[in-house]
C-alpha cells in the first residue's frame, strides 16, 4: 500500500475550473503515483470541484485529490499552504501556477493593471518564493507557470502575426511579466536541481472571461481545456524537457515554444534565448 511518502506531491492553483481542473482530473486518471492538491480561492469551491469530479470520473481516478485553499493574492493563505506542506508532507515536488484573471468588468486602467498584475505576476512569484524551501527537498522539483504566448513581445509586434488585433493590453503586459519570472527562476533554480517551465495552452474554452466570454469562445471553435491539460501531463512527466531545454522559450501545448521576448538585430525581429 503506497503512502503520501511514496507518491509525488503536486499543487496546482486555479484548479476548481478550466485548464486547472483538467490537468487534475488527466493526472489523476494517468497514475497512481501522485498526491494531487487542488488549490483554489476558497475551500468550498475546492471542495465543490472534487464532488463534482469524483461525480463524474468516479473508479477512473488512479491518484487521490485534496482541496486545498490557497489565494496567490492572500499572503495569510500563502503561508498556510507553506505549513501544511510542511507538515503534511514535508516537501512540494511540483508547483503548477495556473491561477490567472483577465479582468472583464468596468474598471479604470489603474485598478485594472493592479487588479491583473496582482493575481498573474504578484501572487505567482510571492508564492513560489514561500514554496521554494519545500520544493528544494524534492529529487526532482518542478515549477510550471501557465503563460500565454499573448504575453510576447516578439509576436505582438509580428504584424503577420494572427492573434496581433485581440485587446487586452494590461493581459498582454502581466504574462510578458510572468514570462520574465519563468526565464529569472529558471536561471535563478539551476543551483539547486529546479526545473522551470512557461507554458502556453492556446486559445481554448474555460472561465477565465466569465460566462459570456465562455460561450464566445465555444462559438469561435476555442479548444477544450482537456487539450492543455494533456499537454501539462507530459510536461510534469518530463516528456517535454529536451524540447524546452533545446528551444528557450513559452512551451506550446502541441510541441515547439514560442517565442518569450524579442531583438532587434539587423532590422528583424528574432527570439532571444536565453
Amino acid at each position: 500500500m503506497s503512502t503520501a511518502a511514496d507518491k509525488t506531491i503536486i499543487l496546482i492553483t486555479g484548479a476548481n475550473s478550466g485548464i486547472g481542473l483538467e490537468t487534475i482530473i488527466a493526472l489523476s486518471k494517468s497514475s497512481p503515483s501522485y498526491h494531487l492538491l487542488l488549490g483554489s480561492r476558497s475551500f468550498q469551491k475546492g471542495q465543490a470541484a472534487l464532488s463534482k469530479i469524483q461525480a463524474d470520473h468516479g473508479p477512473a481516478l488512479l491518484s487521490p485529490i485534496t482541496p486545498i485553499e490557497v489565494d496567490v493574492t492572500s499572503t495569510s493563505t500563502i503561508e498556510a499552504t507553506k505549513t501544511y506542506l510542511e507538515s503534511t508532507f514535508s516537501r512540494l515536488n511540483i508547483l503548477i501556477q495556473n491561477a490567472g484573471i483577465i479582468v472583464h468588468r468596468p474598471c479604470t486602467t489603474l485598478e485594472n493593471l493592479r487588479l491583473t498584475f496582482e493575481t498573474n505576476v504578484f501572487g505567482p512569484r510571492v508564492l513560489t518564493e514561500t514554496l521554494v524551501p519545500l520544493l528544494q527537498k524534492s529529487t526532482n522539483p518542478r515549477v510550471i507557470y501557465v503563460s500565454s504566448e499573448q504575453g510576447s513581445i516578439t509576436l505582438r509586434s509580428d504584424p503577420e502575426y494572427p492573434w496581433r488585433d485581440v485587446p487586452g493590453t494590461e493581459y498582454r503586459m502581466s504574462k510578458a511579466a510572468l514570462n520574465m519570472l519563468a526565464a529569472c527562476d529558471r536561471y535563478g533554480f539551476r543551483s539547486w536541481g529546479g526545473k522551470v517551465t512557461s507554458f502556453n495552452p492556446g486559445w481554448c474554452v474555460t472561465n477565465l472571461t466569465g460566462e459570456e466570454g465562455r460561450v464566445m469562445r465555444e462559438r469561435g471553435g476555442a479548444r477544450s481545456a482537456e487539450d492543455p491539460a494533456r499537454a501539462l501531463v507530459e510536461v510534469v512527466n518530463g516528456k517535454r524537457d529536451k524540447e524546452a531545454r533545446e528551444e528557450s522559450g513559452i512551451l506550446y501545448l502541441d510541441g515547439g515554444v514560442r517565442p518569450w521576448s524579442s531583438k532587434i538585430r539587423g532590422g528583424c525581429l528574432r527570439a532571444v534565448v536565453v
